[in-house]
């Protein structure tokens, strides 16, 4: 089991259309410091990024809970990548942040490119962990039946109840991504998730939003329109397995090599050893992305000299 994370963080509520948007700020509270704009999943929150922010001192990490997720639950619909990047514009605008890297896992990967083609000017760099590419839905099968397919199982945990917070610390301690990588920002993770009252406690995130920003992301135009005009340096991090630790994981060698042609993809790196969750939330993981978002941090300040 890992030590606790070390990093202490505030939380801010910044105005967001419909309400306010729950937002973590890890590290210097100082505008000028190196910034890191996180961006989480599909059925996530800021919690997933404990273990990253505690690899990472001395850079300031701007981490939202998306809308319809965590404590950001009850602002409205529509939702979509593109009500995301709108979101992300006004958390930049709260903090005093002009242009940061972007760092987006999962869903949040998706989200971080369509921020990075209607707000060019606020990104100076993306890094993708486990997505941002297309995920290809087969011939005969419906959008919907690819999403049941992809995130059939985290889908259904959505509708769970649970009496107690041990009872769903458990249902995630013997799930298959976390069984060999349990620790304790993880655990963190999950009673930040629960919601509601004993012994009806829920997930935090809307089914409505997970399945229209599903439908977005794997149809929509928002997503192909910010691919085919992908402009930023961009270095993409992927997991050789899945939700549940199934192997293949979302992309393949294949896949990943497709679009290393003709995008500005600086380069892809398969980071071993991890699951779609590890790669972020496991200590392993977590070094090798930081030390990217370093050494592209470390870039953007020779640029600037």
């Amino acid at each position: 089991m890992t030590a606790p994370s070390r990093n202490e963080y505030t939380t801010i509520d910044v105005p967001v259309r419909g309400g306010l948007l729950r937002t973590a700020v890890w590290g210097s509270p100082d505008a000028g410091a190196p910034t890191v704009l996180a961006v989480h999943g599909v059925t996530s929150s800021h919690m997933q990024w404990a273990v990253l922010a505690d690899a990472l001192p001395g850079v300031r990490i701007i981490a939202p809970d998306l809308r319809g997720r965590g404590h950001s639950n009850s602002l409205p619909g529509p939702y979509g990548m593109a009500s995301h990047a709108q979101d992300l514009a006004d958390v930049l605008d709260a903090v005093s942040a002009r242009q940061v890297l972007v760092l987006g896992h999962s869903m949040g990967a998706f989200v971080a490119e369509v921020f990075a083609h209607l707000h060019p000017d606020r990104i100076s760099s993306l890094v993708l962990v486990d997505g941002g590419l297309p995920l290809p839905v087969p011939a005969g099968v419906t959008v919907d039946q690819a999403i049941q397919a992809i995130l059939g199982p985290a889908a259904a945990r959505l509708s769970m109840t649970f009496p107690d917070h041990e009872t769903y610390l458990d249902f995630w301690r013997n799930h298959p991504a976390f069984a060999a990588d349990w620790n304790t920002d993880v655990e963190a993770y999950a009673r930040y998730d629960l919601m509601g009252e004993a012994p009806d406690l829920h997930p935090s995130t809307v089914v409505e939003a997970m399945s229209e920003d599903s439908r977005d992301l794997l149809a929509g135009e928002s997503v192909r329109r910010a691919l085919d005009n992908l402009r930023h340096a961009t270095v993409l991090l992927w997991a050789p397995r899945g939700l549940r630790d199934e192997s293949p994981g979302l992309y393949t060698q294949e896949i990943v090599e497709t679009h290393l042609h003709g995008q500005p993809l600086k380069r892809a790196e398969l980071i071993p050893g991890v699951n779609h969750y590890t790669i972020v939330m496991g200590g392993a993981g977590a070094a090798r992305v930081a030390a990217v978002v370093k050494d592209m941090l470390a870039q953007e300040d020779l640029k600037a000299r």
